[in-house]
């Protein structure tokens, strides 16, 4: 889930650095938003990797027991 998020926020950073979209907001630049939103794109999605690789690598203990 933490992949599409990143994903989406990467394509968006894109979009907005890139200057396909305008957005005509007071106090708020573009392209700096733009950045930001790949920098934390690519940060979720790294970030997702590593905990699924981490969640992966999990050892199942058997006990057995002798009964008498």
């Amino acid at each position: 889930m933490a992949i599409g998020l990143g994903v989406v926020l990467l394509l968006a950073g894109i979009i907005l650095v890139s200057d396909v979209v305008n957005f005509d907001i007071k106090y708020v630049d573009d392209n700096g938003l733009g950045w930001i939103l790949i920098i934390v794109g690519a940060l979720a999605i790294v970030l997702s990797l590593i905990i699924n690789a981490q969640r992966s690598r999990g050892v199942t203990h058997v006990e057995r027991r002798i009964e008498e």
